[in-house]
């Protein structure tokens, strides 16, 4: 099993508003440029990421992205749930209450509670990141800020 490239880009880009942009509106051209990321990419991500509320926009010249919420209140859950939709590791009928199809083998099959289990124990998992303990690590690996200093008055 291997996370999308999306996932992965998606976590780099809201840990960058929240790392450098200090509350100040991020452009996604410097994301792109500290992260090694394309910007359109970046903005295709951050459609699905303005749709669930994880970010949002400011227009105008010294316009750009903000997060919605604050970086302890953002998990790598919500991210992964914006970009892909609920975790899921196996799509078995079986597993999901909420399927319509109903699975021919519903009532004899043994791995679909395993399969319930495992998506709850990752889902978790992701829960309890959050991008603020993200940023923590940042600090802790010596990773400089770039903070925008360009609208700032003294």
């Amino acid at each position: 099993m291997k996370l999308s490239t999306k996932i992965t880009y998606g976590v780099r880009a809201i840990f960058d508003i929240a790392y450098h942009s200090s509350g100040m509106p991020a452009k996604v051209k410097d994301i792109a440029r500290r992260q090694g990321i394309s910007p359109r990419y970046i903005e295709q991500i951050f459609i699905k990421f303005k749709k669930y509320g994880i970010i949002k926009t400011m227009r105008g010249p010294n316009g750009g992205y903000l997060l919605a919420n604050e970086p302890s209140q953002i998990s790598l859950g919500d991210i992964i749930r914006a970009i892909e939709g609920n975790i899921e590791l196996v799509s078995c009928k079986s597993a999901t209450t909420d399927n319509v199809d109903e699975c021919s083998i519903k009532k004899q099959c043994v791995t679909a509670p395993i399969w319930n289990e495992l998506n709850g124990q990752i889902s978790s998992f992701f829960d309890s990141i959050t991008i603020q303990d993200l940023c923590e690590r940042g600090k802790g690996l010596g990773i400089e800020r770039d903070i925008n200093t360009n609208f700032r008055y003294l």
